[in-house]
């Protein structure tokens, strides 16, 4: 592509619409203000403040979410039902495979038994379950702070996502993504979407590139397992967990700094390493699809202008909100509902944690962290779900620095099943269960080294 200057009088008009609401979609999710003596974010005051309004209804809200979710599920998945098979928006969310439809059905099975708990005859097995350290919780306090910064962020993040911002950032980054992290040029888009956006859209970006043939199996594996990161809106639930909203801005920093630092190490060791650069079909074009250019700035530049141009206003922002919402109400909280319920379940009631954690028992002592035996039962619970570590952080560890740490390991470790790992899965992206947990050690062993110091600079 050949270099050429970019006509500032006829692009305007495009330059207005990429700049403004990419500025205040920065200025909402990634800015740190301080309100009511707190460092927060924008987006979390907007939802905090409607979580306060409509607050005594979020349960109810949850168990309808949870329920519309798995009779939906049963009339896509099961009976073919022909209004939900031929709506794309409809297909997408409740059209899933056998597995997903079970951890559907069973998220509304135990939310049913919160409830009802108190008019059932409940055995002491479910009593366990729907204990108010288990699924009451995850009920009444996880899925109520979810579910309302779900909706605004949701809506939100196309200021972020569709008007060039991430074409722009993605062009800037470009030259470096071959050297540093054995992907090609146009996997920084890719990249960008998943760590600003969501890990979900990630992986089905990185898995259509590679059915198309743009990604081999061995860069398809490295950008799934390393760059469908967790979003802002996550990462700012985790850390509230442990009620540590006032650290946002040097712990997102340090997410974003281990996160780069596990993308350049992890593709470089086993299993990522021993992957093959074979193609799942063969597409020509692919080869030549590198971006060459002389200035990095001018093409990110074009490309943004060119997304803002073909935006076509206010109705198609309100309508990727609302899939995107769509997708985080009636996907992600069953899913948490039910994983949630049963990470906690085992880990208030078995030692399968904590004999699994005892391997990291060693290196926290070695690494001076207070509370290590603790924090070493939050070391492997996270391969299940992403909030559940912080969630047993928040209940069992008294120390504000261990809390951090495991706040910030939590979303580094990046491979939860309940989610990303789950999707990748389920993709053709070439995977397999056993090499995703190796990927998730290497990744929190990495994170641990590097963020247990930092954390004793920080809270020394």
């Amino acid at each position: 592509m050949k270099n050429s200057k970019i006509n500032m009088k006829n692009s305007k008009k495009p330059l207005l619409k990429f700049a403004i609401p990419s500025i205040i979609g920065i200025i909402i999710f990634m800015i740190p203000v301080k309100f009511d003596g707190n460092w927060t974010i924008l987006v979390k005051i907007l939802a905090d403040y409607i979580g306060k309004l409509i607050g005594p209804y979020l349960p109810i809200l949850c168990t309808l979410i949870i329920s519309i979710s798995a009779v939906m599920s049963i009339m896509g998945s099961l009976l073919n039902v022909k209004f939900v098979k031929n709506n794309k928006l409809l297909n997408d969310t409740f059209c899933v495979s056998l597995g997903w439809l079970i951890l559907r059905l069973l998220g509304f099975i135990v939310v049913w038994l919160v409830v009802l708990k108190d008019r059932l005859n409940l055995n002491p097995f479910f009593k366990m379950i729907v204990d108010d350290s288990s699924a009451t919780f995850i009920l009444n306090d996880l899925l109520t702070s979810l579910v309302i910064i779900f909706l605004i962020a949701s809506m939100l993040l196309p200021l972020l996502l569709d008007f060039g911002l991430l074409e722009f950032i993605g062009a800037i980054f470009t030259k470096f993504m071959r050297p540093v992290f054995l992907i090609p040029g146009r996997a920084a888009v890719d990249c960008i979407t998943s760590w600003i956006g969501d890990g979900t859209l990630g992986v089905m970006l990185t898995s259509n590139q590679y059915e198309s043939g743009f990604y081999s199996a061995k860069e398809a594996a490295i950008i799934a397992t390393n760059f469908s990161a967790v979003s802002i809106t996550f990462s700012l639930i985790v850390l509230s967990q442990v009620d540590m909203v006032d650290y946002f801005g040097v712990y997102y920093l340090l997410v974003c700094f281990v996160g780069l630092l596990c993308a350049i190490i992890v593709p470089r060791i086993p299993p990522l390493s021993l992957k093959k650069d074979e193609y799942f079909v063969d597409n020509p074009a692919a080869h030549d699809s590198e971006i060459n250019y002389s200035s990095s700035f001018e093409y990110g530049i074009d490309l943004a202008l060119k997304r803002a141009e073909s935006h076509k206003g206010l109705g198609e922002f309100l309508k990727n909100g609302i899939k995107n919402a769509f997708g985080m109400w009636f996907s992600v909280i069953p899913i948490v509902m039910i994983i949630g319920t049963i990470s906690l379940v085992l880990a208030n009631n078995t030692q399968i944690f904590e004999i699994l954690g005892k391997p990291f028992l060693p290196l926290l002592n070695v690494l001076k962290i207070p509370e290590s035996l603790a924090a070493s039962k939050t070391m492997i619970v996270g391969f299940s779900d992403m909030f559940t570590p912080s969630i047993i952080a928040a209940n069992t560890i008294t120390s504000q620095m261990t809390k951090f740490i495991v706040a910030t390991i939590s979303v580094t470790q990046l491979i939860y099943l309940s989610e990303v790992g789950g999707l990748i899965l389920a993709s053709r992206i070439p995977v397999n269960l056993f090499e995703l947990f190796v990927i998730f050690i290497e990744r929190t062993i990495i994170s641990l080294l590097v963020v247990a110091p930092i954390a004793h600079l920080i809270f020394r």
